[in-house]
């Protein structure tokens, strides 16, 4: 018997969708896996939550359209009830890339899209297996995250730094599970940071859209997705958009977003080795790289051109990993300074960077007159 990344036990899933061929599709995807067995199925999420009780499954899939409840309310009930992670089933829309964000803002840990079609079920079986197990890694450490306040009242603060350049950047890869993993630590972020921030998150087209706008509705720093030619700028952060290598390359007035459509790098485009390369060659010991939670070995040898530039390679945990391939091969390979825990990397960034202090210090003299 397979042994689970969770606690050496078969990982439990329960596997909701209202379509049967969905359901005998993603069953059959999972039990080819030594290490989960699908102890059950629900045709809809009221079905699901009767069934929770009673066959304790350690990991569920969720399918997020469905009719009667859909997979939206019914995590909100399991959210609510018991801390079980649900990994979301979209499809490739923009409004499935909405409903995503939402979901993993209630608090599921990942998603997987549908297969479009029979040649696209191998590799998103993969994915899936992968992000059960991944899920089932996090069961023990799952946050849940405080409702999000929405729109901020000092935008206006948000563009004041975000408008001057930095001379320090700082580059951040992730795969799966890094949603979840961008979503603890982004928002701890100090208004003011003193370095811009650039991200390649493994995502599909139009989703990457949806997770700047979550994102950006839920930091203090501004967040948005990189359009070609954007300047990097101190308290902001840019989202590589799917299907586009960023790159980062300084002129006169600045640092500057490069974007261009190619061949995939490491299998993505995005791939985080070009973004890693390109912020070694230009920012050198003004860099830190951030090599976070993902399948597959992206960013894992560009992140070494950064240390060995000057810069500081840092590496999320393997508790704190739902896919722990990407840091580890960094690791193991002698490219990393730290390996810093999830819940410490805000506040490790802040320490390394430094935060500018010109508008607080011009609030609180305004305060005392």
């Amino acid at each position: 018997m397979g042994m689970s990344m969770a606690d050496d036990q078969m990982v439990k899933v329960l596997v909701v969708d209202d379509s049967a061929v969905m359901r005998k599709l993603i069953s059959g995807i999972l039990d080819r896996d030594a290490g989960i067995e699908v102890v059950a199925t629900a045709i809809d999420g009221d079905f699901a939550l009767n069934k929770i009780d009673q066959i304790k499954p350690d990991v569920i899939t969720m399918d997020i359209d469905m009719p009667r409840m859909d997979g939206i309310t019914a995590l909100r009930h399991i959210v609510a009830r018991c801390s079980i992670p649900v990994v979301m089933l979209s499809s490739l829309t923009a409004t499935g890339a909405a409903m995503t964000m939402q979901a993993l803002e209630l608090g599921a840990v990942d998603f997987v899209c549908k297969p479009r079609s029979v040649a696209d079920i191998t590799n998103v079986g993969e994915e899936l297996i992968l992000k059960v197990k991944g899920a089932a890694r996090l069961k023990r450490g799952i946050r849940r995250f405080a409702p999000s306040l929405g729109a901020r009242d000092y935008g206006d603060h948000k563009k004041a730094l975000e408008d001057t350049g930095s001379n320090k950047i700082v580059a951040i890869g992730a795969s799966s599970g890094g949603p979840y993993a961008l979503r603890s630590f982004l928002p701890q972020i100090p208004h003011g940071f003193d370095a811009g921030i650039v991200v390649v998150q493994h995502m599909p087209e139009s989703f990457t859209t949806m997770l700047a706008h979550w994102l950006d509705e839920i930091c203090e720093i501004r967040v948005k997705e990189a359009t070609n030619g954007e300047k990097v700028t101190a308290g902001g952060a840019l989202i590589a958009p799917a299907g586009y290598h960023m790159s980062i390359k300084k002129r006169i007035t600045g640092a500057e977003v490069i974007l261009e459509r190619g061949n995939p790098v490491n299998g993505h485009m995005p791939s985080v080795d070009v973004l890693f390369r390109s912020v070694a060659k230009e920012y050198g010991s003004d860099a830190i790289g951030v090599i976070m939670t993902g399948m597959g070995n992206d960013g894992s040898v560009a992140i070494g051109e950064i240390k060995e530039a000057g810069g500081k390679a840092i590496a999320q945990d393997e508790k704190s990993c739902a896919v722990y391939g990407m840091p580890r091969l960094a690791v193991e390979r002698g490219y990393v300074n730290n390996v810093v825990s999830l819940s410490g990397m805000a506040e490790y960034l802040v320490v390394e960077v430094g935060v500018r202090n010109e508008i607080e210090r011009g609030r609180n003299a305004e305060a005392r007159f």
